[in-house]
């Protein structure tokens, strides 16, 4: 009986939320007005983007929330917590090879409050055998150190095939 009513509970304090979140005005700049912030990002994609292209999985994991509250969804499941999703990256890619060139682009930027964004993209793999690509969500939090990821969510696109 106590577990129905701690669900009701959060159930009605998430409605409660989204009801008070619902009913304000916006007060978070549109996305074309923060551009400092959109800037701190996207520096820290570019030095992920280089991390993964000299091969330092390491310092790719830089631009992530180093804790256990740390979520990654992809097309195996969801890893959660730091150590998990630099498990996750280096079992998925154990080489050089296997990482080949990390490219993003198309990246579109949501400011959730004034600590929070929703940042939308593409990513590419040119690698020496073939090249994968796909679509990635990412939710970032503003800490004292900068701009992290808190959670992930990347999926695979098929590429189109190119006739010779």
């Amino acid at each position: 009986m106590r577990r129905l009513i701690q669900s009701f509970l959060r159930i009605g304090s998430f409605f409660c939320l989204f009801f008070i979140a619902a009913q304000r005005p916006a007060t978070a700049q549109p996305s074309v007005e923060r551009v400092a912030d959109r800037e701190a990002i996207a520096a820290v994609l570019r030095a992920q983007q280089s991390a993964w292209n000299r091969g330092d999985v390491d310092a790719f994991l830089e631009g992530y929330w180093h804790s256990p509250e740390l979520t990654f969804s992809g097309s195996n499941g969801v890893a959660r917590g730091w150590d998990a999703v630099l498990a996750r990256y280096k079992k998925s890619y154990p080489d050089r090879a296997a990482m080949g060139q990390l490219t993003f682009s198309d990246l579109e930027f949501r400011f959730l409050g004034p600590d929070a964004a929703l940042v939308l993209g593409k990513w590419y793999l040119q690698r020496e055998k073939d090249e994968l690509g796909g679509v990635f969500t990412l939710v970032w939090q503003r800490f004292p150190e900068g701009w992290k990821i808190i959670h992930d969510h990347t999926s695979a696109v098929a590429q189109p095939k190119t006739n010779p």
